[in-house]
């Protein structure tokens, strides 16, 4: 992760599924991190996290709610930049119009981009990490 965000061009990551693991950690280094609107993205998965703080996978579902791992959740923290809308419909239509709103994403993201010099995409990429989610002085 060291390696790749000292990387001098914009790295675009897009979470479509599942992105969990030391994969997610990895995700979050990119300049920009979209999620398609029905997709989950975090370290562990629920079952693990039950696991691990309640000794019972079987509260899953409510170390999903306390994780905050739907992209709705993960943009209000800052952790992702952009949720994808996915249409409803047939399966085959529907991935088409998924694949074009990605498409229409990634180029906008090259075109805000382009311009900036190598230093300051290194630059943006560290802000971003540094602004994600939320903390509390106590």
């Amino acid at each position: 992760m060291l390696k790749m965000a000292e990387l001098k061009v914009p790295i675009i990551a897009i979470v479509i599924g599942e992105g969990s693991s030391g994969g997610a950690l990895a995700l979050g280094v990119a300049n920009k991190v979209l999620m398609l609107e029905n997709a989950i993205y975090s370290i562990l998965s629920p079952e693990g996290y039950a696991s691990i703080l309640w000794k019972d996978p079987t509260r899953a579902a409510e170390a999903a709610e306390k994780m905050k791992l739907t992209a709705k959740d993960l943009y209000d923290l800052k952790v992702i930049d952009k949720i994808i809308k996915e249409p409803e419909g047939e399966e085959k239509e529907a991935f088409l119009k998924i694949a074009k709103n990605i498409r229409k994403e990634i180029t906008n993201i090259i075109e805000e981009t382009k311009s900036l010099s190598k230093d300051d995409i290194v630059e943006q990429r560290y802000q971003k990490f540094r602004n994600m989610g939320e903390y509390q002085n106590i």
